[in-house]
């Protein structure tokens, strides 16, 4: 029988035994299907990590989706302007639960070297982010690190953890509903 990394395990002859929490996050963690935002050249970076050097399969991630219903990972990827920032949180929303997003770059964290009128200033103004990746574009090698990290917090996370009040209040200050309700603090 293979081994499962950081499963707490217990091995008999023919059988596994394991907590069924701690093998649903292993599994999560194993099956994430990203949604690539890209912009930018770090949108580039981003395509380079899904060819053969570095090849992010590995990871269960072969299945890029581009529906926001059927995604749970947002990668955002690239410079945001602020007529695409309501789109960006529009297509955040319509991500179901549990889902997180990984900023890749210096442009989609804090407005990289644009820093005028028309491009945000990093998108955590509009919704809220697990990982930043730095970065001016960030070598796949970095990107993969962030998905590891995502990774990391997926297996980590309780299955209720989203439906907590630092959650709630999170939502609550992006002004984001849940259920079509508004959030109160």
């Amino acid at each position: 029988m293979g081994k499962i990394e950081d499963l707490e395990v217990f091995n008999g002859e023919g059988y596994q035994l394991s907590r069924l929490d701690k093998v649903i996050a292993a599994a999560r963690a194993n099956s994430v299907w990203p949604l690539p935002f890209a912009t930018s050249c770090c949108g580039i970076e981003y395509m380079g990590s899904m060819g053969s050097n570095y090849d992010v399969a590995r990871f269960g991630m072969e299945r890029m989706s581009f529906s926001p219903r059927q995604a749970d990972l947002l990668i955002v990827a690239g410079t945001i302007s602020k007529k695409l920032a309501p789109i960006l949180k529009q297509v955040y929303e319509q991500m179901s639960e549990p889902k997180w997003v990984l900023s890749v770059g210096a442009c989609a964290s804090s407005g990289g070297i644009f820093d005028t009128y028309s491009v945000l200033q990093g998108i955590d103004r509009v919704i809220p982010v697990d990982v930043y990746v730095p970065g001016c574009p960030p070598r796949p090698e970095q990107i993969i690190d962030g998905i590891m990290k995502i990774h990391e917090l997926v297996k980590h996370e309780g299955m209720r953890n989203r439906y907590s009040d630092e959650y709630k209040a999170k939502l609550h200050k992006y002004n984001i509903e849940i259920d079509g309700k508004k959030i109160d603090k």
